[in-house]
């Protein structure tokens, strides 16, 4: 029997997803010789923790099953307890627990208590989000992630009902399972997508690399964000390959292995920031799994409000400009290949924080033809948009200026990432958060 980690973050009221969450932790106790540990972990103001505290406690015990719901309190003192252990800079502390909303530092936090707990994968879902549901059962995606995952490629096609991988790769491990969505769009832009075609053409464009042809862009559009489909489950479905990032997501996704090597992007106020080992895993020709029990993923009322309104399209804004240096690393990875593993299929974390640093001298000029493209689309919609682009104009320096910082970041944060590794598997979580 071996430990995995089911990690659910949030910072929002979630009784539903996270009953259905510590219900797929009990039927992957239940259905796989594993030890599963259920992380919660739950920056929610106090009454919403409560609540979620008291379905937690709620829940009858299930052998094999530990369930661990840390506030942010908890979260920092095994931070501070790990960065001290692994003698790096205390800045980490920042860009592993920030002020602002990062769904890359979330996620990495979970990787490093995974690691304390000795867990070998780690299972990713979010808190707006639920399960299919196939004669009243619901579909969890840990089935198949069990089933494949830290595995050797070879020994995966009895789990699989079709493979695309070449005998060079079936000796190498698969570092991740995941399968999409179905339900909303993953990012909250219907409206815009419903309100004028040519402007969220014009918007969803922007996340394209430079040089692509309108009619590039155009396609781009039509299949950004939309997961897969509404397509209901009916059977299970599964594909080894070298998995395509547009096939999978972050609400969706299991991890061995590389994630011990190369964090994801700490950035704030980010959407997509989390999705960096999907390109890291397909430049380095490692092998993964795509099945299609999709996640059921909706929008929270908050997003609606016009405070939450103006909160996501800042997100969205920056996910733009992240873009710029993203492209070139994800370029770089591409060209070096099977060249970024040694000679145990681990990636040489080095390289990638050598091509993201080095990223950061890239010219501002592409995005601010960004900041220019989303100011003049917004305010010709006017409303909220174009309140929206009047908020946006007086910050146009800095957000070129975050938008480079974050990568200056990430940069930082691969190059401590092992010592932290380490110090985590070293002291463990019960005497780094008492």
């Amino acid at each position: 029997m071996h430990r995995i980690c089911l990690a659910l973050p949030t910072n929002r009221a979630c009784a539903g997803p996270l009953s259905d969450f510590l219900e797929e932790a009990e039927f992957a106790a239940g259905n796989f010789d594993v030890e599963v540990f259920a992380l919660i972990l739950d920056s929610s103001p106090e009454r919403e923790f409560g609540e979620h505290a008291g379905i937690i406690g709620g829940r009858r015990r299930v052998e094999n099953v530990v369930v661990l719901h840390l506030d942010e309190t908890a979260q920092r003192v095994f931070l501070r307890r790990v960065i001290e252990a692994a003698d790096v800079d205390e800045s980490m502390l920042g860009l592993l627990l920030p002020q602002g909303v990062s769904y890359g530092a979330c996620t990495d936090r979970a990787f490093l208590v995974a690691r304390a707990l000795g867990c070998r994968s780690v299972h990713r879902r979010d808190s707006d989000s639920g399960y299919q549901l196939s004669n009243g059962q619901k579909v969890f995606p840990v089935h198949h992630e069990l089933r494949s995952i830290g595995r050797r490629a070879a020994n995966v096609t009895e789990h699989v009902t079709a493979t695309t991988l070449g005998p060079e790769h079936e000796h190498k491990p698969v570092v991740l399972v995941g399968g999409s969505f179905v339900g909303e769009l993953s990012v909250d832009i219907g409206d815009l997508r419903s309100r004028d075609r040519t402007a969220y053409h014009d918007i969803v464009g922007l996340w394209a690399p430079d040089g692509w042809t309108d009619a590039e862009k155009t396609k781009l559009a039509e299949v950004s964000f939309t997961g897969a489909g509404t397509e209901p489950f009916t059977e299970d479905r599964s594909e080894a390959g070298i998995v395509d990032p547009m096939r999978i997501d972050m609400c969706n996704i299991a991890f061995q292995q590389i994630h011990e090597r190369v964090p994801l992007p700490p950035a704030t106020d980010t959407i997509g920031s989390d999705y960096f080992l999907f390109h890291l895993a397909h430049s380095a020709r490692l092998p993964g799994v795509v099945h299609n029990r999709h996640i059921v993923n909706f929008h929270t009322a908050e997003r609606k409000t016009d405070a939450g309104f103006l909160a996501y399209q800042l997100r969205l804004t920056k996910f733009f400009l992240s873009m710029l240096y993203f492209h070139d690393i994800y370029r770089r990875m591409a060209e070096a290949g099977e060249t970024l593993l040694d000679h145990r299929h681990r990636v040489r974390a080095g390289m990638i924080a050598g091509f993201a640093s080095e990223s950061t001298g890239l010219a501002d000029s592409p995005n601010v033809a960004r900041l220019a493209r989303i100011d003049k689309t917004y305010r010709g919609l006017g409303g909220r948009y174009a309140d929206f682009a009047e908020s946006l104009a007086p910050r146009r320096e800095s957000l070129l200026a975050e938008a480079r910082q974050d990568i200056a970041d990430f940069a930082l944060l691969i190059t401590a990432w092992e010592r932290l590794m380490d110090a985590s598997a070293t002291l463990g979580l019960d005497q780094t958060c008492g």
